[in-house]
């Protein structure tokens, strides 16, 4: 497993193309390179030199005036860091079958990994730990995500649950989070990076539905002094036993080849001060 810090602010897009993906069919195999490479800020001498191959080559086969091999297709995506599900509409779009699979987490080839993501949570425990996939909807948590749900409105914990939702809904737990309108900000930072980078069209409704919903009372909020947003942002959660200060990290797979697998993120929650250790350690206790 590899750390990924997707907190950190979205990298410019080009704004003379909306992502390329399976909803848009019809773009050719260069609308799809030449959106990934300005994506990337690279012009056609860069990406040709880390391919390997001439600047004449990559400039016919980005105008369409010359058709790239597969052995092409996969090494200029590669280069791109293009993810799985998007190496795929391109290969489709270049005249080639898909080569990454897509299959559930509880397919009987996808145990092993299945197994590695439960123990991960498990052993994490005290604290929260929790998967997610690539619409933020939960499909694993560890016991201690239960804990601290208590009170959320039953439409919103019936499946699939979508972690986002449940944070920012006022029948979910934002009328717990103290410092509301910084997480809000913090979230909204996460998942428009992510609609930069895919075009999802689903990843972009969700985030203007969040964006509508209302935010905190600015004179109940808690600021964090000294936050600095893609670096740190405490989770200032209000209990029962009192106030709670958690902070996360997001890991994913380090070298997958099936798409659920690199759309897999694992959120796990670490206490942020001696409190909040003692009374995650209290509320473990009632498990047992």
């Amino acid at each position: 497993m590899a750390v990924m810090d997707t907190s950190a602010s979205p990298a410019p897009v080009p704004t003379r193309h909306n992502a390329p993906t399976a909803a848009t069919p019809r773009r050719s195999f260069g609308d799809h390179l030449r959106y990934w490479r300005q994506r990337k800020r690279l012009s056609q001498l860069d990406l040709a030199d880390e391919a390997g191959i001439s600047t004449r080559h990559l400039s016919f086969v980005e105008t369409g005036r010359a058709g790239p091999s597969r052995e092409m297709v996969l090494r200029l995506t590669e280069r791109l860091e293009v993810p799985l599900r998007e190496r795929n509409t391109i290969l489709a779009a270049a005249g080639f079958a898909p080569m990454y699979r897509e299959r559930p987490l509880d397919d009987p080839e996808m145990a092993s990994a299945r197994a590695a993501v439960q123990l991960i949570l498990e052993s994490h425990e005290p604290w929260p730990a929790l998967a997610m996939d690539r619409h933020w909807n939960m499909v694993m948590a560890n016991r201690m995500v239960a804990l601290l749900l208590t009170g959320v409105a039953p439409e919103l914990m019936a499946a699939p649950v979508n972690v986002l939702r449940l944070s920012l809904h006022p029948g979910g737990l934002a009328p717990r989070i103290a410092n509301l309108n910084q997480w809000r900000h913090h979230l909204f930072e996460r998942l428009r990076q992510q609609v930069q980078l895919t075009g999802d069209a689903t990843l972009a409704a969700l985030l203007n539905e969040l964006q509508a919903m209302p935010g905190p009372d600015t004179n109940d909020e808690v600021v964090v002094p000294g936050e600095h947003p893609g670096v740190l942002m405490p989770f200032l959660y209000k209990s029962d036993a009192g106030l709670l200060t958690l902070v996360s990290t997001v890991t994913v797979f380090g070298s997958p080849v099936d798409i659920t697998l690199q759309e897999l993120a694992l959120e796990t929650f670490f206490p942020g001060d001696a409190f909040t250790r003692q009374v995650l350690q209290q509320l473990a206790n009632t498990l047992r």
